[in-house]
């Protein structure tokens, strides 16, 4: 791990975020593990909307993350994190065995995640379901996008992958956004 101390890093974000292009790259940069339950599902041949399935994948993850965090690896766990609930226990789990936490919180305009699962529905990348317009509406209204008590809870990045990096698409002091060419500061 060349000196750097183990961390677990949660990506929030509704679908179209640009979780997944984060993720990939923090792993790059980080040395992480990274645990995306999309991809495994596709792997696997399992709906993507199969509730049921997801949550015992995601139940699974967290076993590891916390057998590879003990064991002095960082993780990424790449699975939305919609409600604060979920990001509290993770947080609160990866506390108990003296781990800092990060919360990458990727706020992306309705409008442009729309755009983006279309374009990805089109391009056939996942065998599943296309996601329809309707349900992001409706995962919009459940999300619960991570408030200003909550990220004080929760660790920066660390400095090692911070330096000469570009902006992150996290909460933590000005916001920013994944726009359709990259990363971008988020206006207004």
């Amino acid at each position: 791990m060349e000196g750097r101390e183990p961390r677990l890093v949660l990506i929030c974000g509704l679908p179209g975020s640009g979780k997944s292009t984060l993720a990939k790259r923090l792993a790059d940069e980080m040395k992480a593990m990274r645990l995306c339950g999309d991809e495994w599902m596709a792997q696997l041949g399992i709906d993507l909307h199969a509730e049921d399935e997801r949550d015992r994948i995601e139940v699974l993850f967290w076993q590891i993350a916390q057998s590879l965090l003990r064991l002095g690896h960082s993780v990424i766990l790449e699975s939305g994190f919609w409600l604060r609930s979920d990001r509290d226990e993770k947080r609160l789990g990866a506390r108990k065995l003296g781990v800092p936490v990060e919360l990458r919180y990727l706020d992306v305009p309705f409008e442009e995640l729309c755009r983006r699962v279309e374009r990805r529905n089109r391009e056939s990348a996942w065998a599943t379901v296309p996601i329809t317009r309707e349900m992001m509406v409706g995962w919009t209204q459940f999300f619960q996008a991570p408030d200003a008590a909550e990220r004080s809870l929760v660790d920066g990045p660390a400095a090692a992958s911070a330096v000469g990096q570009t902006p992150r698409p996290c909460v933590f002091g000005k916001p920013v956004h994944v726009g359709p060419s990259g990363f971008q500061a988020r206006r207004g």
